[in-house]
């Protein structure tokens, strides 16, 4: 009898995935690319522009207590899309805003959408993959981190000549969310209620992950556990800095070498791309790891470390002239991010049941966003009092972040050993 060949539709899923994480991005970059333009129109100082982002990434942190609970109890399908329903009217409302403090009630409403995207994208790759290709799908995914913020760059000046207001950016913003909600709901199943999925395919799903379908957890026993706190600290210390590219990268070239929004696309372009390669190398160097037999503990670990290492020479970025040079350095330390970004996040599946996942990248999400917030107001203080060397305070920290999170997680965490949970 012929083997059936299984299907391959969790890669669908995967697309899915990198297309909500894309406009999670878009909506993220725009504001930084914009800040000239929006500035010159209504009026904000470095601070109140730190304001406007303290305001995303507080409910961005207080979003996942909830998010997380919402989406492991009502399934991925229906809490995915209510959250994306919410994120899609509050881009819109940017365009009504007329000061620093319409911006910051718009991204409080974006927070909290958005702060679904990775708990939900996370469980969903847990759901859809065996454990030895989670880093490797998370790594694909995550990508769309990166093409968000390369499109950005390409669609904004498009918008504005056919358009002319900036206005109009985010009425885009909100298109983009209805498309793929459309596409959600048409095509996402479980895999087991999947017409598009074969058994062939479904049996590869679950070949290592079986037994994890009899597990519960309380949610809020979560924080008990050393586990969580590797995952949480993992992303405290990496986060931030990822913020501050999203944030400031576009700033800190407009001030460092003038570059404006029609110059912004070619930098831009080759810091997010490489780093869209760098989160799936570093998905698959663990992956591959693990499949040639070495432990989920070192897979993961030297994985990270190697990123942190490639992180360090960003330090150096606002004592250089050159701006190639400058957008190099940038663009070695986003893709180490992005490779830190798809271990960690595969460390919450590694460690976790798929059924309490997304709660726990929820709960971590919230830790790294509170740093995120202070981190916001203290960058923001730093370019208001020194002007553009106030960076070096950041970029120094973003070198070295990821090194001593890693000596974090080893402490917390030796030998990352799965939660241990009674089953039913």
């Amino acid at each position: 009898m012929t083997k059936t060949k299984k299907s391959n539709f969790r890669w669908v899923i995967v697309a899915l995935l990198f297309y909500s994480t894309t406009i999670v991005y878009f909506d993220r970059v725009i504001l930084g690319i914009l800040a000239p333009y929006i500035s010159n129109e209504i009026g904000w100082s470095e601070q109140e522009y730190g304001y406007v982002v303290f305001a995303f990434q507080l409910t961005y942190a207080i979003g996942p207590l909830f998010i997380g609970l919402l989406i492991d109890r009502l399934g991925t399908r229906l809490g995915f899309s209510l959250a994306v329903i919410v994120w899609a009217f509050a881009s819109l409302s940017h365009s009504f805003a007329k000061s620093w403090i319409g911006f910051a009630i718009a991204r409080l409403g974006l927070g909290i959408g958005q702060s679904a995207n990775f708990p939900a994208s996370i469980k969903t790759v847990a759901e859809w993959f065996p454990q030895k290709d989670r880093a490797y799908a998370t790594g694909v995914f995550n990508g769309g981190s990166n093409i968000g913020q390369v499109i950005a760059p390409l669609l904004i000046p498009v918008v504005l000549y056919f358009f002319v207001s900036w206005r109009y950016v985010f009425v885009l913003s909100m298109v983009l969310s209805a498309t793929w909600l459309i596409f959600w709901l048409i095509l996402f199943r479980s895999p087991k209620e999947s017409r598009f999925v074969n058994d062939a395919e479904r049996d590869y799903i679950c070949s290592d992950s079986e037994e994890l379908e009899k597990v519960k957890v309380p949610w809020k026993q979560l924080v008990k556990y050393r586990q969580t706190w590797a995952v949480a600290l993992g992303k405290l210390f990496a986060d931030p800095v990822w913020y501050f590219y999203l944030f400031w990268g576009a700033k800190f070239l407009n001030a460092q070498f003038g570059v404006e929004l029609k110059g912004l696309a070619l930098p831009l372009i080759i810091i997010y791309v490489l780093a869209w390669a760098g989160g799936m190398a570093g998905g698959a160097v663990s992956s591959y790891l693990l499949k040639i037999g070495k432990s989920t503990n070192f897979a993961r670990k030297i994985t990270m470390l190697g990123t942190a290492l490639l992180v360090l020479p960003v330090m150096f970025v606002p004592f250089i002239d050159s701006l190639p040079v400058c957008v190099g350095l940038i663009a070695l330390a986003a893709a180490a991010h992005n490779s830190w970004s798809a271990n960690i996040f595969t460390v919450a599946s590694d460690l976790f049941p798929k059924k309490v996942v997304g709660s726990v990248i929820g709960f971590s999400t919230t830790v790294s966003s509170i740093m995120g917030m202070i981190t916001a107001l203290l960058i923001g203080y730093a370019l208001n009092e020194a002007g553009t060397e106030g960076y070096v305070f950041p970029f120094v920290i973003a070198a070295f972040g990821y090194l001593l999170g890693l000596l974090v997680i080893h402490l917390v965490s030796p030998k990352m050993k799965p939660v241990s949970i009674k089953t039913d």
